[in-house]
């Protein structure tokens, strides 16, 4: 199949020439809305997805393929809502309808509700709000396409037309994806959009494929349908494409006892719990192999708009933020949904981490067959996100942002979180031992990825890597700080052999705790690998102190002469003046002059 982009021109039924529409922009989203007409939509409208898009902007563009051999039994036997599909009667002229089961909004107990929200461009404190406000007849009296009245009641799987139309927008603007049939549907959620995507194209005793660390709520969401996920190798970069051929090219449907996958399930972008992004080559070299095996690509991208400044150091100067719309755009790195030319991707976006995870809206991109089916098992479970949540989302990002202030928004958060990362790696250079621990600047979302050279323990082999995993993770927590496992996110589970991670995240800590919580982080590492303790400077200005090897030549007798400080800044007495062995040479702090390696509070605290 050509690429879009190689097709200039294509004949009508009249013979003339027409001419390529251009990609949508910020700029020319009133002039397609003005083509259009006004928007009037009520009370559990139908939403012309299609004109939203622009009737003329895709035609020169090829459609999707058709998915109907992978989708599930469950999907296949599912029909549209008919009481639903009934409401294309309504926009009929001086139709009375006797037939819906729509209570009246003279009975909602809202008249009005306001909301407090900053200024597009000015987000950096309360100075700068605005107040919205939606009243419940706003539509009828004229003051607003989308009201209490219509946003309360029932709606349409899809949700509200008013809202769907600035979805649509936006992921043009950002995505542009290159097929003619491509459509939107809101969801309650990514977690809910995965379920029901796994519901929609797999059968029990299935496998699907996803990193080898991913996030668990997927792995658990699958499992009660006896679906199986399959790690797949990855390395800085994320998922490794030649791994994923790999995985596929020699599936054992024997030995695997379920049949070859063809759902892929990755989050490329900031991934949880990795931190990992995939380049825009990686993408394109996963969407080829994908191509090969004929997979369904799941693309949940909530971390998608917290790409950051590239880390630069310590001591760095900040690089300063992308100076126009256009350039942060530029910025981000190409969707799978951007190069996807059969229609082969499902993307998941939200609002969870960008706007606010209560919301409880997102919506999915993919072809029109696949939107369809999601729309069928939506209609019957969760039908469309709450009428509330859209109605304020509507009147934050319609009427009080729009698309340039949404922009703003995500452009500012960009900075907040690069400074939040900062902080923590910064902190990290400082505190964490790197004889240790290793690791790669996160270059997009929430998490940091620890790797811990857990070889280097002082009992190991002879305590086994879960055991050291176990000891480290309630080391850090008696230290006052938390961690997560990074065997919580291997859906395979892990072996001795297997590298040791843990996941931190930097999202919604206070900066000054960041760097507390880093630096005990630190003292637990070098607890547990009886590391000499370097002790740095308290919020007083306190130097730096690192244990030397007092004079006298008789404390701290070990092997390597690292001596393991213990809580309340105090090393253990073992007697009088012998020291408690590990097997290896390490001591566990014992003294015959009294001295000790204190660390509480950032300081050396000498005894008598």
């Amino acid at each position: 199949m050509a690429p879009a982009a190689s097709i200039n021109v294509l004949p009508e039924s009249d013979t003339s020439a027409f001419t390529v529409p251009g990609r949508l922009t910020i700029q020319s989203v009133a002039k397609r809305r003005a083509a259009e007409g006004r928007l009037v939509a009520g009370v559990a409208a139908l939403a012309d997805v299609e004109r939203f898009k622009g009737r003329t902007s895709h035609l020169h563009k090829a459609k999707a393929r058709r998915w109907d051999h992978r989708f599930s039994t469950e999907s296949n036997t599912r029909l549209p809502s008919s009481l639903k599909g009934a409401a294309r009667y309504l926009k009929n002229e001086g139709m009375i309808s006797l037939g819906g089961g729509l209570p009246s909004s003279r009975y909602f107990p809202f008249e009005q509700l306001s909301a407090r929200v900053p200024d597009a461009g000015h987000f950096d404190g309360p100075s700068r709000c605005s107040t919205l406000h939606a009243g419940k007849n706003d539509l009828a009296e004229g003051k607003s396409d989308f009201d209490i009245s219509t946003a309360f009641n029932y709606g349409q799987g899809y949700g509200a037309a008013q809202f769907l139309r600035w979805i649509i927008e936006h992921t043009e603007i950002v995505h542009s994806p290159p097929y003619q049939d491509w459509s939107c549907i809101m969801t309650i959620g990514s977690t809910s959009a995965i379920d029901m995507g796994l519901r929609m194209f797999c059968e029990r005793g299935d496998w699907i494929l996803s990193e080898e660390f991913t996030f668990p709520t997927a792995v658990e969401a699958a499992a009660p349908m006896g679906i199986r996920v399959a790690g797949v190798k990855m390395d800085e970069g994320g998922l490794l494409p030649s791994a994923l051929d790999e995985v596929l090219t020699n599936w054992d449907v024997y030995a695997r006892c379920g049949p070859k996958p063809f759902v892929l399930y990755t989050v490329p972008t900031g991934q949880n719990p990795t931190g990992s992004t995939q380049s825009a080559q990686r993408r394109r070299e996963i969407y080829a192999v994908a191509r090969k095996h004929d997979l369904i690509i799941m693309e949940d991208e909530p971390y998608y708009f917290l790409q950051m400044q590239p880390y630069t150091g310590p001591d760095a100067s900040p690089i300063p933020p992308p100076s126009s719309h256009q350039e942060f755009l530029d910025s981000l790195v190409p969707s799978y949904l951007s190069m996807d030319t059969d229609g082969r991707v499902m993307r998941l976006d939200s609002f969870s981490k960008v706007i606010a995870p209560g919301a409880r809206v997102g919506w999915i991109t993919a072809s029109e067959q696949i939107v369809d089916r999601y729309r069928q098992h939506a209609d019957v479970s969760t039908q469309g996100p709450s009428g509330m949540s859209q109605l304020l989302m509507y009147k934050l990002l319609e009427e009080q942002w729009g698309h340039t202030g949404y922009l703003d928004w995500l452009l500012h958060i960009r900075m907040e979180y690069t400074e939040r990362r900062d902080v923590l790696l910064d902190a990290c250079e400082s505190y964490v031992p790197r004889e240790i621990v290793s690791w790669v600047p996160p270059m997009a979302g929430m998490f940091h990825w620890f790797k811990v050279d857990y070889r280097k323990h002082p009992a190991y082999p002879r305590k086994s890597r879960a055991d050291i995993e176990e000891e480290i993770f309630h080391a850090i927590i008696g230290h006052g700080t938390l961690l997560m496992k990074g065997s919580w996110f291997s859906p395979d589970g892990q072996g001795e052999g297997d590298d040791m991670y843990f996941r931190a995240t930097y999202a919604a800590t206070p900066l000054e705790d960041i760097q507390e919580g880093v630096r005990r982080l630190g003292e637990a590492f070098r607890e547990v690998f009886a590391i000499d303790s370097v002790v740095q400077g308290n919020g007083n200005g306190i130097a730096a102190v690192q244990m030397k090897a007092l004079e006298t030549g008789l404390a701290n007798i070990h092997v390597n002469g690292y001596i393991n400080g213990h809580a309340n800044g105090q090393a253990k007495d073992f007697g009088t003046g012998y020291t408690s062995g590990y097997g290896n040479g390490y001591s566990n702090g014992g003294h015959f002059d009294g001295y000790t390696n204190g660390h509480t509070n950032g300081y050396l605290s000498a005894m008598a």
